[in-house]
């Protein structure tokens, strides 16, 4: 596995880890923002929802409740959000390895 594979493996587990209390917090600092604006991200990467969800791993549905804001991904989905919107080539590349 990729040195950048590796180490967003590495930050998705640290993010379920502090989303169910079970991290070392003294050992470092997650922010995970409450709300995280999917639809924005999935604009920027110039994918439709189909694109999106299949590409990332989501549901259909569960992608159009987040976005008309019928439900809110979950702390380690927000996390996960956030590495798309900031390396979705590394997701990519991690998932597809």
């Amino acid at each position: 596995m990729s040195t950048v594979a590796e180490s967003i493996r590495r930050g998705l587990e640290q993010a379920v880890a502090h989303a169910e209390g079970t991290a070392d917090t003294s050992a470092y600092r997650v922010h995970v923002p409450e709300q995280v604006d999917v639809k924005a991200i999935r604009v920027k990467l110039e994918m439709t929802q189909e694109e999106f969800a299949g590409r990332f791993g989501f549901s259909i549905n569960t992608l159009r409740h987040w976005e008309q804001g019928s439900r809110r991904p979950e702390g380690p989905t927000r996390a996960y959000l956030l590495v798309i919107d900031r390396a979705p080539e590394a997701v990519q590349k991690a998932l597809h390895a």
